[in-house]
């Protein structure tokens, strides 16, 4: 059933009935009735901590940091990204603290120093928050 104006209506595709859904995946992005982002955001991070956490053993090994930086986008954010659409403010703050919280790991920075250390993270790992400039080149690609 689908409402408009006010008033509810079936839709009917080969004589079988439609079912509403409040939410359905899509070529791998969450979509929701009130299609707002954020939902996918939070899965899309959540995947991409997961990728992490399966990957962790190599991520804080002993490998030269310009390798655990390539490991990271390779196994991480192409997970995390996948599909990444139009983001709002709200979005893009909770991308950029994914992305602190990858970097925490690999430098194996303990959770209590987080907010002090955003910016010597950054130092540590010899970059710039990047994550969204990955998006944005993805989406002019696509455009």
């Amino acid at each position: 059933m689908s409402t408009v104006e006010g008033r509810t209506m079936k839709i009917t595709v080969n004589g079988q009935n439609l079912e509403r859904v409040k939410q359905f995946c899509y070529f791998g992005s969450l979509v929701t009735e009130d299609c707002r982002s954020c939902h996918d955001v939070r899965r899309r991070t959540a995947l991409g901590k997961e990728a992490f956490d399966k990957k962790d053993d190599l991520m804080r090994g002993s490998f030269s940091l310009h390798l655990k930086k390539r490991m990271v986008k390779a196994f991480v954010w192409s997970v995390a990204l996948y599909g990444s659409g139009l983001y709002k403010k709200k979005d893009i703050r909770r991308l950029e603290a994914f992305e602190i919280w990858i970097w925490r790991r690999v430098m194996k920075v303990p959770w209590t120093e987080h907010k002090k250390m955003k910016k010597k993270i950054l130092q540590k790992v010899e970059t710039e928050r990047k994550i969204m400039d990955t998006v944005r080149s993805r989406q002019k690609r696509w455009l």
